[in-house]
């Protein structure tokens, strides 16, 4: 049935969530009597749009309104502190058709980007304001911070053993650092879900690990034949995988950002309910990246994270997110704090490779050297960190950097601007193109 426009809310929390079930329940109906998106006609693809956008808005206001009652409702009063994907399932049970549930969200699993109807869209509304409000969303970045239940099951085994394979990362401990390998080798080191969580397991263990001082990323020597031997960081996000629906928003495209490089950036936190983190409530340790033949998109901006970053002189820099459609992260929030506007405008907005011998990288990189000195010269710098005024002092200058009120609002802006462009008819076209040519990240 044709919507129309949506009433307006009573600021009563029963009757507008009644209202906003209602009026998601009637839209539903509308896209299920149209044809898949791919063979929809241009009117059809009006009718779903007039459908969806009154809907979207709604949303967006009663989190206006009622998004802290949400948010406390779906954490126990602020107890709990679940992860993106557990929370929005949480929202979307407590209150219907504010978030798409469980079963809506398994029935897109899996499909092909271009297949998807935009349910990323609807999580973005949420995070959002579920971010740019600073209470719910400091209590969401910290929960983000938490050592995954994976890290905390691994970690007596990491600490017997001093090794784990983790699937798409290798992690060993030589004396006080931790080495952590990249090695997703079947597509250069491209990023996937699978590596995302496989490094976000890592840094944990390497944060909770109590004789691990600093840590240590490297790419793996690969097997691909044009790279055969040669050590690779990171192309990017694997392009193929987008295209293919393979890449998830909340445990990839935002989970990345308030998991995986907050972590990197700003280390664990722990509960402030267990006595014992008092006063340290950050568990956070300096991290050497040492980069070999390239790092591009997702691959440099974990280069912001860290600490020193020391690459091979025949290195090149880039983050093509414009040129795939998406927004790089926060890079655009931190490269503009060692780039400068200008520059960083050059490097997203146009696309500017920075070669590691070149001038301005050496805002990037803390030391380039012949290619066969990497791997010594950042266990060097490794152990020059390996100091415990180093951790403190790191994290004085994070807060000074990036406050966090700072990170949060971008992070609230982000996660609605990124889950558009996930859907936008620009991405999937660029993105079918750079897949169809074997182009991993």
């Amino acid at each position: 049935m044709p919507l129309s426009s949506p009433s307006p809310l009573s600021g009563v929390p029963g009757v507008d969530a009644a209202l906003l079930a209602e009026q998601a329940g009637a839209c539903d109906e509308t896209i299920a009597a149209l044809p898949p998106k791919p063979v929809r006609s241009p009117e059809e693809q009006r009718i779903a749009d007039a459908a969806h956008h009154p809907v979207r808005w709604l949303r967006d206001r009663f989190l206006l309104r009622h998004g802290r009652r949400v948010y406390e409702s779906a954490t126990g009063g602020f107890e709990r502190r679940p992860r993106l994907a557990p929370l929005a399932a949480e929202v979307a049970d407590l209150y219907p058709g504010l978030l798409p549930g469980r079963a809506r969200l398994a029935e897109e699993d899996g499909l092909p980007q271009a297949l998807k109807e935009g349910l990323a869209i609807d999580q973005g509304i949420f995070f959002r304001r579920v971010l740019g409000d600073p209470v719910t969303g400091e209590h969401l970045v910290d929960a983000m911070r938490a050592p995954t239940q994976r890290a905390l099951h691994l970690l007596t085994a990491f600490e017997s053993l001093g090794e784990l394979d983790l699937g798409t990362v290798h992690l060993e401990r030589v004396d006080d650092v931790a080495h952590v390998t990249l090695r997703n080798l079947d597509c250069l080191n491209a990023e996937t879900n699978e590596l995302t969580a496989d490094l976000e397991t890592a840094v944990d263990l390497v944060l909770l690990h109590q004789d691990v001082r600093v840590g240590l990323l490297r790419g793996a020597e690969m097997t691909h034949p044009r790279y055969e031997g040669k050590r690779v960081f990171s192309p990017g996000i694997n392009l193929k995988h987008l295209h293919a629906g393979r890449i998830s928003y909340t445990d990839f495209l935002l989970g990345r950002e308030l998991g995986l490089l907050s972590k990197l950036r700003r280390g664990l936190r722990p509960d402030e309910g267990d006595p014992g983190s008092w006063p340290h409530l950050d568990v956070a340790k300096p991290w050497v990246a040492a980069v070999d033949t390239f790092a591009i998109g997702g691959g440099m901006q974990v280069l912001l994270a860290v600490d020193h970053v020391v690459a091979a002189d025949d290195v090149y820099f880039s983050l093509p997110a414009a040129q795939e459609g998406i927004v790089p992260g926060m890079a655009n929030l931190r490269l503009a704090a060692l780039f400068g506007g200008r520059l960083t405008r050059q490097v997203i907005l146009d696309g500017r490779r920075v070669p590691a011998h070149a001038p301005e990288a050496r805002l990037l990189c803390d030391e380039v050297v012949a290619p066969e000195r990497v791997g010594e010269v950042a266990a060097a710098a490794a152990k020059r960190l390996a100091s415990p005024a180093v951790a403190v002092n790191r994290r004085m200058i994070d807060l000074a950097e990036e406050p966090p009120d700072r990170f949060r609002a971008y992070a609230a802006e982000f996660a609605l601007a990124q889950a558009l462009r996930l859907h936008s008819a620009d991405v999937l076209d660029k993105v079918h193109r750079f897949s169809t040519a074997g182009r991993a990240g």
